[in-house]
């Protein structure tokens, strides 16, 4: 009896982590296992202050525990920010789980713009949901959020506040990814090289985010509608801002939107060494060797935005004491669990690295 009871603990965030994981991909929760260890949710519009101004956001309720630990998830470089579908199920998904769940808007990064703005609002949120919860809050990241959150939890003014930090698909070094959108190549750890091809959503952002370095300043407000609507993969606006380019400006704007141009990418790699401080801020290489928050990191095989090599070098950076788990999954592909098709180790290791996470997120 005292056994069973000492192992339900572990044993209910395995069915946790099982049921999250088929709600996230939209698949349906044996009943059995929701009945289990599920629970309904309510959310809810919020607006928060913060000392950089009021954060608008969303809230996630499980209703059978008001007072449970909190969970930050932080979306990642969307037009839809907290209300990407992708982000809201998976909210939903870890609420239903007995977490109280913040999704906070990062502005900057819901316009495609990575920046300390964004490091902000993550220590800021974190800071004020801690203050709601009256313990520190998990926090977890989606791809470039990733790295911003632990680059903020690395920060002693928001330190306190973080309860752990789970990084999702996310970056080491920011000049790091960027080469590898120029090369597809990118240096383990080990001495072996990963290569794949590069999405062309990488390289878009950076140009985006920096017009200015790709395109006459006459030109940038005729040009930046057509990447955008591109971004947001809206086909008729970008058809519409497109109509409204002359000749040469309707050029640039194909040019800018084929990662393979020449002269596109040799124009990347001057914007990249011109901006090569900032993404050394925003990277969180060299802030992880004294790093005291606890750190969980996912990643997946394939991902061809940040290259799972990133992982792989944060692994190395992080003490061992703080480091906490970390995988790199063929189960995922950058976000999204829409990987090669796995075997069922692969599936079982996923289970057990998310319910590690959440056994730990739940812990008071």
């Amino acid at each position: 009896m005292v056994a069973s009871l000492i192992a339900w603990p572990f044993t209910k965030a395995h069915l946790q982590a099982i049921a999250m994981l088929q709600l996230a991909s939209g698949q349906k929760v044996p009943w059995i296992i929701r009945k289990l260890v599920l629970e309904p949710v309510r959310s809810e519009a919020i607006n928060f202050p913060t000392v950089s101004g009021i954060v608008h956001g969303r809230i996630y309720l499980p209703e059978h525990h008001p007072k449970a630990p909190g969970l930050i998830v932080l979306h990642g470089v969307h037009h839809l920010g907290v209300d990407e579908p992708r982000l809201v199920g998976f909210a939903n998904a870890m609420a239903s789980c007995g977490l109280r769940v913040l999704t906070p808007e990062l502005a900057d990064i819901k316009d495609y713009h990575i920046d300390l703005n964004s490091v902000s609002t993550i220590g800021e949120s974190a800071k004020w949901f801690a203050g709601q919860t009256g313990r520190p809050v998990a926090v977890m990241g989606l791809s470039f959020s990733g790295g911003l959150a632990l680059v903020a939890a690395a920060n002693t003014a928001y330190s306190p506040d973080f309860k752990f930090v789970f990084a999702v698909g996310s970056q080491d070094q920011m000049a790091h990814v960027a080469n590898f959108y120029l090369t597809g190549k990118e240096l383990r750890p080990d001495g072996t090289t990963e290569e794949l091809r590069p999405h062309e959503y990488g390289s878009l952002v950076l140009e985006y985010e920096h017009l200015e370095d790709f395109v006459s300043t006459a030109d940038e407000e005729a040009i930046r509608p057509v990447l955008r609507e591109h971004l947001y993969e809206n086909k008729v606006a970008e058809q519409a801002a497109e109509s409204k380019l002359d000749d040469r400006q309707r050029a640039e704007a194909i040019a800018l939107m084929n990662s393979d141009n020449p002269e596109t990418k040799q124009k990347l790699a001057i914007s990249d060494v011109k901006h090569a401080h900032e993404m050394e801020d925003l990277s969180p290489h060299g802030k992880l060797v004294t790093m005291t928050t606890p750190v969980f990191l996912l990643h997946g095989q394939a991902d061809n935005i940040i290259p799972a090599a990133e992982t792989q070098w944060m692994e190395t950076e992080i003490p061992r004491t703080i480091l906490q788990s970390a995988l790199v999954s063929p189960v995922l592909s950058h976000v999204n669990l829409d990987g090669a098709k796995p075997n069922a180790g692969d599936l079982w290791r996923l289970v057990h690295f998310f319910a590690l996470v959440l056994h730990t997120a739940e812990r008071n």
